[in-house]
């Protein structure tokens, strides 16, 4: 005799394959999906709200629940039993931390009033990455269009990463690698499907923004350094919305129903048609591969959808007002 309840969880379904969940298992055996992932996110966001507040024991008794929910042997578990580590051995805040080392370098107290500025300085690995970045640019197109070219990366990586605080998730500054691009170092564990994806969006969000401000000045004043940083940066946020390997698209997709994807694309084709930008072409076919692959959820997200298209829409019309053709850069 099966009891009701073990029937209802052996009927249960993937929301976002659709394939039936067995009876007992604690992700999706096709797209690994967590069956417990809304309880998890709760768990988690409770966990670092404890943290914030400096309850350590009783953020450590949150993780721990955690773990019942998830694979053994997943990723997210073994994060969480070093995360416990830590707070069982009390780690010290990274203020304390800091202060110690600053108590433990001669140099510091060598270098009189310089010290504590130049300690302070190396911290900030994010600065430094930020000005090796702009040096490479510089050295390729000059100061000005260099430095305008970084800090258009600068405001597209800030999209993601304000996006991500302001959901009340722990992330690190930017970092910038000269020649390859940012990131933004974030903890995701129990964060949906969607929200992952609109935090993708975010960043070319902000980037949309940003070359609709040079836009609106190059108008304003004439200046063509601005008309190139708008196409530049609007070209190079419509790359990162390919869906596939390691751009923002890739991620974004993920909330996408098939009938999303096939929107997102048809709007593309249009768009690189229209305009006779290949790099909307690219965002089209990546988004036909996508329409064949096993990981598109069953409920659609229309919010996400919406913010996909509109993204692509405002980056199709900063192509369009700023002369040019293509990224610009020659």
């Amino acid at each position: 005799m099966v009891s009701p309840y073990t029937s209802e969880v052996a009927q249960q379904h993937c929301p976002r394959c659709a394939r039936e969940i067995p009876a007992g298992a604690l992700e999706c055996p096709q797209c690994r999906t967590l069956v417990h992932g809304d309880q998890m996110e709760q768990l988690a966001a409770h966990a670092r709200s404890l943290e914030a507040h400096g309850d350590l024991q009783e953020a450590r008794e949150k993780w721990l629940a955690c773990l019942p929910l998830l694979p053994a042997q997943s990723m997210q578990a073994e994060w969480i039993r070093t995360h416990v580590r830590e707070l069982e051995s009390g780690a010290p805040s990274r203020q304390n931390a800091g202060a110690r080392a600053h108590d433990t370098q001669p140099w510091v107290k060598r270098l009189g009033p310089l010290g504590p500025i130049l300690l302070a300085l190396l911290k900030f690995k994010s600065l430094f990455s930020f000005v090796a970045f702009f040096g490479f640019y510089w050295t390729l197109w000059g100061a000005k269009f260099g430095i305008g070219f970084a800090v258009l990366i600068l405001i597209h990586e800030m999209g993601h990463f304000i996006d991500i605080k302001r959901r009340g998730l722990p992330a690190d500054m930017p970092m910038f690698l000269p020649g390859l691009g940012a990131y933004v170092k974030w903890n995701g564990l129990g964060v949906s499907v969607e929200a992952r994806s609109a935090i993708s969006l975010a960043g070319p969000c902000a980037g949309a923004i940003a070359a609709a401000v040079c836009a609106l000045l190059w108008h304003q004043t004439g200046y063509g350094l601005w008309a190139a940083l708008a196409r530049t940066g609007a070209w190079f946020n419509v790359l990162n919305l390919i869906p596939l390997w390691i751009f923002d698209g890739s991620s974004a997709t993920n909330a996408l129903s098939k009938l999303e994807r096939a929107v997102v694309l048809m709007v593309s084709a249009a768009v690189s048609y229209a305009l006779g930008e290949w790099v909307f072409a690219l965002v089209a076919a990546g988004m036909g591969i996508r329409l064949f692959t096993r990981d598109a959820p069953e409920e659609p997200s229309n919010p996400i959808t919406a913010y996909f298209v509109a993204v692509i829409t405002a980056l199709a019309m900063i192509l369009w007002l700023v002369p040019g053709q293509g990224s610009g850069l020659r």
